[in-house]
Parts: structure tokens; C-alpha cells; sequence
């Protein structure tokens, strides 16, 4: 066997541009020292990051970093699609953080560095064909945040935030690692479609007490990652405490990644029969368990954050159909795989739209508020509140926000397809119970302020022109996606 590997420098352009980013943004940053200039070329290089993985993804499947038949980056359509999204989403991110950091409560250029560092990670690991650089690629993209979380001066909520996501990452990344690793001393092998290969061919491997550990121990360090319930604590807190952009960022980009990386075990790696209960009992805890406890929260960002907790469980839902004969037939798992993905993008679009919108309507630097603090909102704010409203009724699966409409409607026409119709059941139901909060917050917004509440409601905000342009770009994006669906189920099929 031929054991030099090739390199296709086209196929890890994404990669190049990403990186060459956060490198660019540290020079930026050392020698000219001027924060407008550091900001520029950040999002020139996500934008420029954005389009290299959409071209390169255009030329269809590419490999390299090959030994035999195996490779460690494959980059298709579904790799094109999560690095597009990923700097996509940085981008939104960074014009979100535009008034802190004109503020100065974060340095400029490490905050730049750190995001662009993060979406190398995200570009990465869509493009990953084994478990190092899966894991590797997912720590890129998680490690930056732990100091972006903390990075707001002179904020002790934004301090315990950070130690909080700290510890519980680090646990969750050797639960993965130590996970990996017994699957490599069961099967001697690392490339995920190798150890499909391997547990498929050997039955008497894939039911080893050792490897059904592996499996277990696996996916629970990915679930930690997607913040699925039980693994879920330390979501609310961290959002909470953190700036709300970086909040933002851990709400969409950071969630993306651990969910392909969970997406790329089972789908590529893992015997769908040990992982398809697991997932299925995961899926249940976790929609009902959000949208249960989103139901008492009154803090805005604590809201969203078991919003996205209960997001989670949606798109694990379609994994759940392979606990079942009629879920593992070929044509069964890939729909299944496709409608967890695009239902994926589909959140992260109108939860940055979310985020944006309470962004604009909150002071500069300022926390996400109470539910209270937005009520009538949109007597002051008519622009900014609709840009909520749609996204929040969007998130709750109505119309007009036909893109959360669409990807619920994906995830239950792929668990009825895999005869998971009790699941579909689960998920109908829990979407029901959404509807309480996501309605509650959206018709806050048009009520009437109390004369006796504390400084009547949103006061007038001035928006900056960037966190204007990200709230209707992402708006309009949540809008343009729902009238075209089939457009990123598409590509999550491939």
C-alpha cells in the first residue's frame, strides 16, 4: 500500500482562507494597531471564507490526505455548506460586536483573532474524514470561546460564565477523546468510513462489551457538545453570562459544529443499531426538558438558550428513527441524515436573526435584559420588534416564518418515513408547548407599557448601521430560505 498521502491544495482552500484569517487579523492588529482596520479584514476574510467553500464545494466531492481508499478530508456539498455557514455566521457575529468593541469593553484584536480561530475550527470539521481531526477540528472550534466568554472587562457574570463552559468542555473532550480512543483498541482503525467498514464486516467486534462502551462514551462527549439533556446545564449559564454576541456564537456556530461532529460519527462511523436508541431517548429529554423550562424563564437570553436546548432535540429527532428496522434502510438514514442537517441550518439562520434583533433593541454592551425590558417594544421600535417576532414565530414552526415551518415539517416526514411515528408524535407535541413562550415574547413586544415599570420599557436605542445591516441581512436570509427549502436539503443530502 501506497503510504504517502496526496494533498489537494484546492480541496483545503476553506481551510487556507480561514486560517490565513485569524494569521492576517494578528498582524493587522501587531503592526498597524488600528481596531477599525483589525475589524475590516476579520470580516473580509470570513466573507472571503464564505465564498471559497461555496466554490470549492461547487466542483463536486474532493479528497486528500489519503492513504488507500481512505481519507482524512473529503470536501463536498454538506463540508460547503457547514464552512459557508460557519464564516457566514462569524461574520453576522463580528457586526453584532461592532458597538462593544467601538466601546472598548474587549480588546479589538484578540477578540478578532480568537473568532477567526474558531471558525478555522468550524471549516474544518465539516471536512472531516476521521476521528483526530473531527476532534482536533471541533476543540479549534470551541477553544477560543472559553476566552471570548470572559473577555468583557469588569464583568464577574461574564468570569463565571467562562470557568463554567471551561470545566464542562473539558470533561466533554475527554469523554470524546477517551472514546476514540477505545474504538481505535477495539478496531485499529480511525477514518470514520473505515470503522464502518471494520464494525459492519467483524460482528463479533461491534458487540463487544468494549465497543458498546466506545459508542456510549462517544456520544455522550459529542452531547455535551449540542448541549443535550442531561448534558445540558451549563448552556444557560454560559449564555447568559457572556457578551451577547459571543452568545450569539455559541447559539449557532458552536452548536453547528457539534452537531455535524455528532452527525458524522453516526452517520459515517457508528452502527446505527447501538446509536439509534440513544439518540431517540436523547431527543425526547431533550426537546421536552427545554421547552418545559423555557416556559418559567424571564431573563430574554436564558429564554433563548433553553429555546436552543429544545432546538436541539429536533434535530436529533431524525437520528432517533434508526433505533428502527424501517429507520436503517439506506434510503430511511439518508433522509434522515438530511433533515437533521437542514433543519440545523434553518435554526441557526433565524436564532441569529433572534439574537440580532435583541442586540438592536438593547443598549450597547448591555446584557440581554428581561422579557419585561422588551415589552411594547415595538411601539418604539416597530423595525427592530417585527425582525423579533419573525424570527421567534419562525423558531416556533408558524408562518409566516416558513423556514422553522419547513425544517419541523422535514424532521416529521423523516421519522414517518423511518416508522418512528411515536417520535413524530413527541415532536408535534413539544412544538406545541413552544408555542407558549415563542408566542408569549412575541405578543410582549406589541403589549402595553406599564407607566410604573422600571424605566418604561425599551428606551430609545440608537442602532448602529452594521448590528442594522446583520438583523436584515439575517432576516431577510430566514425569509428567502423558507420560500426556498429545498435548497439546503439539497445540499445536507449530499
Amino acid at each position: 500500500m501506497n503510504v504517502v498521502q496526496s494533498v489537494d491544495s484546492v480541496a483545503l482552500l476553506p481551510a487556507y482562507l480561514a486560517a490565513g484569517t485569524a494569521v492576517l487579523v494578528l498582524l493587522t492588529d501587531l503592526l498597524l494597531a488600528r481596531p477599525r482596520a483589525t475589524i475590516v479584514v476579520a470580516a473580509l476574510g470570513a466573507l472571503g471564507t464564505a465564498v471559497g467553500a461555496a466554490v470549492v464545494g461547487a466542483g463536486g466531492e474532493r479528497r486528500t490526505f489519503c492513504v488507500g481508499a481512505d481519507c482524512s478530508w473529503i470536501f463536498g456539498g454538506r463540508a460547503a455548506l457547514v464552512g459557508a455557514v460557519v464564516a457566514l455566521l462569524t461574520l453576522g457575529v463580528l457586526g453584532l460586536s461592532a458597538p462593544a468593541l467601538r466601546a472598548g469593553r474587549s480588546p479589538v484584536g484578540e477578540y478578532c483573532f480568537l473568532l477567526a480561530c474558531s471558525m478555522t475550527g468550524g471549516v474544518v470539521l465539516g471536512a472531516a474524514g476521521d476521528l483526530i481531526t473531527l476532534i482536533v477540528a471541533l476543540e479549534t472550534l470551541t477553544l477560543p470561546l472559553y476566552v471570548l466568554v470572559g473577555l468583557r472587562r469588569g464583568s464577574l457574570a461574564s468570569a463565571e460564565a467562562a470557568v463554567t463552559f471551561f470545566v464542562v468542555s473539558v470533561v466533554a473532550t475527554t469523554l470524546t477523546l477517551l472514546g476514540a480512543a477505545l474504538l481505535y483498541a477495539v478496531t485499529g482503525g480511525l477514518h470514520l468510513d473505515r470503522l464502518s467498514a471494520l464494525l459492519a464486516e467483524r460482528p463479533e467486534v461491534r458487540d463487544l462489551p468494549l465497543t458498546t462502551a466506545a459508542v456510549a462514551v462517544l456520544l455522550v462527549g459529542l452531547a455535551f457538545k449540542v448541549a443535550a439533556v442531561p448534558f445540558h446545564a451549563w448552556a444557560p449559564a454560559t449564555y447568559d453570562g457572556a457578551p451577547l454576541p459571543v452568545a450569539a456564537y455559541l447559539s449557532t456556530a458552536s452548536k453547528l459544529g457539534g452537531l455535524v461532529a455528532l452527525l458524522a460519527v453516526v452517520q459515517r462511523a457508528l452502527p446505527p443499531d447501538q446509536t439509534g436508541p440513544v439518540l431517540a431517548l436523547l431527543a425526547v429529554l431533550t426537546m421536552t426538558v427545554g421547552n418545559l423550562v423555557a416556559l418559567r424563564q424571564r431573563r430574554t437570553v436564558r429564554l433563548l438558550a433553553w429555546s436552543s436546548v429544545a432546538q436541539a432535540g429536533y434535530i436529533l429527532a431524525p437520528l432517533g428513527a434508526l433505533a428502527l428496522a424501517a429507520g436503517r434502510t439506506d434510503e430511511a438514514r439518508s433522509a434522515a441524515y438530511a433533515a437533521a442537517m437542514a433543519y440545523a441550518v434553518f435554526f441557526v439562520v433565524l436564532e441569529l436573526a433572534a439574537f440580532a434583533a435583541v442586540t438592536a433593541l438593547r443598549p450597547a454592551g448591555a446584557d440581554g435584559g428581561t422579557l419585561d425590558d422588551l415589552r411594547g417594544a415595538a411601539r418604539r421600535h416597530p423595525w427592530r420588534a417585527a425582525a423579533l417576532g419573525l424570527a421567534l414565530v419562525g423558531l416556533a414552526g408558524l408562518p409566516p416564518g416558513l423556514a422553522g415551518l419547513f425544517a419541523k415539517v422535514t424532521v416529521v416526514r423523516a421519522l414517518l418515513d423511518g416508522g418512528a411515528a411515536w417520535l413524530a408524535l413527541v415532536v408535534a407535541l413539544n412544538a406545541v408547548i413552544g408555542l407558549a413562550y415563542y408566542l408569549r415574547v412575541t405578543a410582549a413586544l406589541w403589549a402595553p407599557t406599564p407607566l410604573s415599570a422600571p424605566g418604561g420599557g425599551v428606551a430609545a436605542v440608537p442602532v448602529v448601521g452594521v448590528v442594522a445591516v446583520v438583523l436584515a441581512v439575517a432576516t431577510v436570509a430566514a425569509v428567502v430560505l423558507g420560500v426556498a427549502p429545498q435548497l439546503v436539503l439539497d445540499l445536507a443530502g449530499r
